[in-house]
């Protein structure tokens, strides 16, 4: 497995071996082992969620202030441009954004630690989204920061119309206000 530090240095993009031929491909998701030592962490994964968005549908940026959420993601289906967001107050790159294009066809994956904002805007018609997390879903305290705040100016690749949001997305407040 290959693993690329992103402009948010804890947060990776892993890419995994894939083994192809005219019969297919096959490739390892995920192996404890194998992340632990690539990536130097050491890690428990509680839960694992798929999520399936029609094209142009934004989820995020979501976060819980109390049992923060590490995240493995990847896409099985379809193609997404996935963000983070750091929002530890005491961290070098509070406030910074890293976005990567996941997709089925290049199979890759991205870390995003605890601490974060996570949120992914739908390029293909629909994808399927999974991931494993460090925590439990904890919706007492899940928080939202709205996707289109000014001082994250996030570069997403909107195709000229608004995103598909849920209400809970639409509610999303702006970064200065989200651990207040």
């Amino acid at each position: 497995m290959k693993i690329t530090p992103c402009v948010i240095a804890d947060v990776l993009l892993i890419e995994p071996r894939v083994f192809g031929d005219e019969r297919g491909f096959f490739l390892e998701s995920f192996n404890q082992r194998a992340f632990n030592e690539a990536t130097g962490l050491e890690l428990q994964f509680v839960q694992d969620n798929h999520s399936r968005s029609a094209r142009n549908v934004l989820r995020g940026l979501h976060y819980q202030a109390v049992q923060p959420q590490g995240k493995l993601v990847r896409v099985v289906s379809g193609e997404v441009f996935d963000v983070a967001v750091d929002i530890r107050p005491d961290s070098p790159t509070y406030g910074i954004w890293a976005g990567e294009v996941l997709s089925a066809s290049n199979k890759r994956q991205l870390w995003v630690p605890p601490g974060l904002a996570h949120g992914f805007l739908v390029l293909s018609e629909s994808a399927d989204f999974l991931y494993k997390t460090t925590d439990y879903y904890a919706p007492e305290h899940e928080r939202c920061i709205a996707w289109n705040d000014p001082t994250l100016a996030i570069d997403w690749p909107l195709t000229g119309e608004l995103p598909v949001l849920s209400a809970k997305d639409l509610a999303g407040r702006p970064l200065a206000d989200a651990l207040s």
